[in-house]
């Protein structure tokens, strides 16, 4: 398979790519890599997927979204969760769907701040609710057999050294089982749905 991966340089997407590198042809796209591309911009990704063509599956483990008390939060905080996190994705969708061979895939990326969210994440928690529901309502309408979901994982054990402060009574995720999200999605049959590894 020909995978494009989306923020594969990331605490979670550098396994992902190490992972599916093992059996397949992975391509890394990033703010920081060759193949550069900001999620944010609609034309951006429009020129990704021109110089990538053609690919099997479609991996998105990149977004960003404004950590902070939800009094501090002004308007454009919450469109940086609005345009990256969320459209960035949909637009991922949008556009690298006419990539996709037929019977490709799609996985998206949020989190456990969809359904069990703290502190400071009022725009982040809201922007990976609203991710669940858009796998859920396109892959009623997408074409082509082409299957989309998301996987939504709890903090992960890569992080926990930054961020366990900020969930407290978490237990932090093996990366292994992380990256198995990822291979359920592009490997398996199903679609639509909210992959959660929150234990």
């Amino acid at each position: 398979m020909k995978i494009l991966i989306i923020g594969g340089t990331g605490t979670i997407g550098k396994k992902v790519v190490a992972h599916f590198s093992e059996q397949h042809e992975v391509l890394v796209a990033g703010r920081t890599t060759d193949l550069n591309v900001d999620i944010a911009a609609s034309d951006s990704i429009e020129e990704l997927f021109k110089k990538v063509g053609a690919v099997d599956a479609i991996i998105c483990a990149a977004g960003d979204a404004k950590w902070a008390k939800f009094q501090h939060l002004s308007e454009s905080d919450f469109f940086i969760g609005l345009r990256s996190k969320l459209m960035g994705q949909v637009n991922l969708v949008r556009i690298g769907r006419q990539y996709l061979s037929p019977g490709g895939s799609i996985t998206l990326t949020t989190g456990i701040l969809a359904d069990d969210p703290v502190a400071l994440t009022t725009s982040a928690a809201m922007v990976n609710g609203a991710i669940h529901s858009f796998v859920k309502a396109v892959q009623l309408e997408i074409e082509n057999g082409i299957r989309i979901n998301v996987v939504s994982s709890g903090m992960v054990e890569d992080a926990a050294e930054k961020y366990g402060t900020y969930f407290p009574g978490h237990n932090p995720i093996p990366m292994d089982k992380v990256v198995n999200g990822y291979v359920r999605s592009v490997l398996g049959k199903g679609s639509g749905e909210v992959i959660r590894i929150y234990d």
